[in-house]
């Protein structure tokens, strides 16, 4: 990604612009049957058939109005309704409740490959949805040219796409669905298959559309792609929504979220330790700030650590490492590489690691704990023993802060 990318941020749309979707009172069920064959369905006909089908809301009652010239990120955890949403907003899906009131016309790429049959050829594709998307004949013609070329398709646009790979699939689907000339255009998880190159090219012609002025709902696990290309994000959770606002605060809203879960799920998953010493805990703070999760550019990073050992450890090793949200290493350090032989290990220890003046930035990090022996074997590790937020900088983005200046030669 160049400079320009990172630095550049999304458009901002115009005021009172009109609104194109308005979802109200949205709620969706569907029915998870338990029995699964024919026979187990013939036999639980009648009332008891309700004992074998569980009602599950995907949706309930959500509010959401979307203006022109804005671009929307959905985001939540898997079965947060998210794909669902954007469904009910392309009309592939009927609401049980509520209303979804639509204006001008929309592009949809909701499935990797929806609305292709795979016994016709590419360019047979191209035209049939191109068809369902409201072009005519005349205007596919047209404009033929120009989607096999940003396909990238080449010689296998009169191949049965059912020998086309996944990411000849979506490339053909986003290259026909971008050239109907939408007003709105729905991308469901599409920026998250192909290969870099074309995900640069999809991402430079949603910029685009952003500059004319068009309307786009994105969703995507990527959270720096929320917070890079969107104006606005709703954060969904068990089909309600939790947050719509500014997407640096959905974000930061949706990862705490993220950590209460892993939190949870590790205590419940917890087994005796194997072995007698280990990382029994850690802790971060900023130096003057106890308590506060917060770290800002400057501060002075505290990350507390609390060993065990049963028999006693005579050369010992305290590593810590720092990863950024994606799993990126940010920052690692062990006492062995500062220098420091630590005294015997027996019963419990601790120690404080002090990273002055940090610049990280803005962001969730986590820290990684590790008890290891003299070879660099590691004994025990506490991964993501504790966590931290970078609060979000105008001026940037990325995992290092640094303030910018620009001089004009």
């Amino acid at each position: 990604m160049s400079n320009d990318d990172i630095l550049s941020t999304p458009p901002r749309p115009a005021v009172e612009a009109p609104d194109v979707i308005v979802v109200k009172g949205v709620s969706k069920r569907f029915t998870v049957r338990k029995d699964n064959s024919l026979k187990e369905r013939l036999v639980t006909l009648g009332k008891m058939g309700r004992r074998h089908r569980q009602d599950f809301w995907a949706l309930n009652d959500v509010d959401v109005s979307i203006q022109a010239g804005t671009t929307v990120g959905l985001i939540g955890q898997n079965g947060s309704g998210k794909s669902t949403l954007l469904k009910a907003i392309g009309g592939i899906i009927q609401p049980t409740t509520g209303t979804v009131s639509r204006r001008g016309r929309l592009a949809a790429l909701l499935e990797l490959g929806a609305g292709f049959h795979p016994d016709l050829t590419g360019r047979e594709n191209v035209y049939l949805n191109a068809a369902l998307l409201g072009l005519t004949r005349r205007e596919t013609e047209d404009r033929f040219d120009d989607i096999v070329t940003f396909s990238g398709i080449g010689d296998f646009i009169d191949t049965q796409v059912k020998f086309y790979s996944s990411g000849m699939y979506v490339r053909l689907a986003f290259a026909v669905a971008v050239h109907t000339d939408p007003d709105v255009l729905l991308v469901d998880e599409v920026l998250a298959v192909g290969d870099e190159a074309f995900q640069r090219k999809c991402l430079d012609k949603i910029r685009s559309f952003q500059a004319e002025g068009r309307t786009i709902i994105i969703v995507t696990h990527s959270l720096a792609q929320v917070q890079e290309l969107c104006t606005r994000a709703v954060f969904l959770n068990k089909g309600t929504v939790m947050f719509d606002g500014e997407p640096n605060d959905a974000v930061a809203m949706f990862r705490d979220l993220l950590e209460d879960r892993r939190q949870t799920e590790a205590e419940q998953a917890h087994d005796p330790l194997v072995g007698s010493g280990h990382v029994t805990n850690v802790s971060v703070a900023a130096s003057g700030r106890v308590g506060d999760t917060r770290i800002l550019p400057g501060d002075d990073l505290e990350v507390t650590m609390e060993f065990e050992h049963a028999t006693g450890m005579d050369d010992w090793i305290a590593a810590l490492q720092i990863n950024s949200a994606s799993g990126q290493v940010v920052y690692g350090t062990t006492s062995t590489r500062m220098g420091i032989d630590l005294s015997r290990l027996q019963g419990t220890r601790r120690l404080k690691f002090v990273l002055k003046d940090v610049a990280f930035g803005e962001g969730k990090y986590f820290v990684n704990a590790s008890l290891m022996d003299p070879r660099g074997v590691h004994v025990h590790d506490l991964p993501q023993g504790a966590s931290f937020d970078v609060p979000a900088y105008a001026l940037a983005v990325g995992t290092v802060h640094a303030e910018p200046e620009l001089v004009q030669l």
